[in-house]
């Protein structure tokens, strides 16, 4: 496993069915391809929401949390066995204000946002994984918390932070792989590509109120917000960051971002 510094990722996770998305598997298997091999991933994904900060399994044994309803039996029996990441859950303690304050919950394993895009960014299931949660929807309380766990990446750790650039669900009308996207997400897509691309953080943390297409790209925030952990993980988070997928699914934008 390699020592080399990571970079953080913002990355739009898709449902369980992304794994039957040709283009979106190749993409995501391009991106993780093109990275140095983590010596373990640390990911906050907008389905677990829990403050204080959450520490969750270590433990491989324990299943992962199928926090979905309505799709075919077979995206039920999906596994994931990563090795369970009790070292990096020690230091993730560790590096937070008040490490009395962290809380651990052994019996929530990975949610689909996070093992869904590794089942195809890192199908061998070899690398340690370790999810915490999202503690406050707080963009700055996000960007801090981003920043105290900014060092694991000298440590080889890659820091996911995984969300979806828009969620509108509620505003769907079609909802095929391939639907065109709503002008809402099209809209609130490309002022985020132009954001991403100027390093204006503020803008981003004001969202709710700047962004076209809201509310109807996120009438609730928690598929935004893992974005600010990423953003506060980064080196500098008004450099200029990498998009590395564009596009839409079932209307849906799937931006994602790298980060130095």
């Amino acid at each position: 496993m390699s020592m080399t510094r990571m970079p953080a990722l913002y990355l739009s996770h898709g449902a369980p069915p992304l794994v039957d998305d040709p283009r979106w598997v190749s993409e995501l298997r391009q991106w993780s391809t093109d990275l140095p091999t983590p010596t373990a991933i640390l990911i906050v994904s907008a389905h677990w929401e829990s403050a204080p900060l959450t520490i969750g399994a270590t433990d491989p044994a324990v299943p992962l949390t199928y926090d979905f309803g309505g799709f075919a039996e077979r995206y039920y029996r999906v596994r994931y066995d990563a090795p369970g990441a009790v070292d990096l859950a020690a230091k993730v303690a560790a590096l937070m204000p008040d490490r009395l304050a962290v809380q651990h919950d052994s019996q929530r394993r990975l949610d689909h946002g996070a093992y869904v895009p590794l089942t195809v960014m890192y199908p061998e299931a070899q690398i340690p994984v370790l999810q915490v949660s999202l503690p406050t929807l707080d963009p700055e309380k996000l960007l801090d918390l981003g920043r105290r766990l900014r060092p694991l990446r000298d440590e080889g750790v890659l820091i996911v932070g995984s969300g979806f650039t828009t969620h509108g669900l509620p505003f769907l009308r079609d909802w095929r792989p391939d639907a065109v996207a709503p002008t809402w997400s099209k809209e609130f897509d490309a002022w985020a590509g132009e954001r991403f691309a100027a390093g204006d953080v503020d803008a981003l943390t004001r969202f709710k109120t700047e962004a076209p297409g809201m509310p109807y790209a996120h009438p609730t925030a928690e598929h935004w917000s893992p974005l600010f952990v990423a953003l506060g993980a980064s080196d500098d988070a008004e450099q200029v960051g990498k998009q590395v997928i564009d596009g839409f699914w079932m209307g849906l934008s799937k931006r994602s971002l790298q980060l130095a």
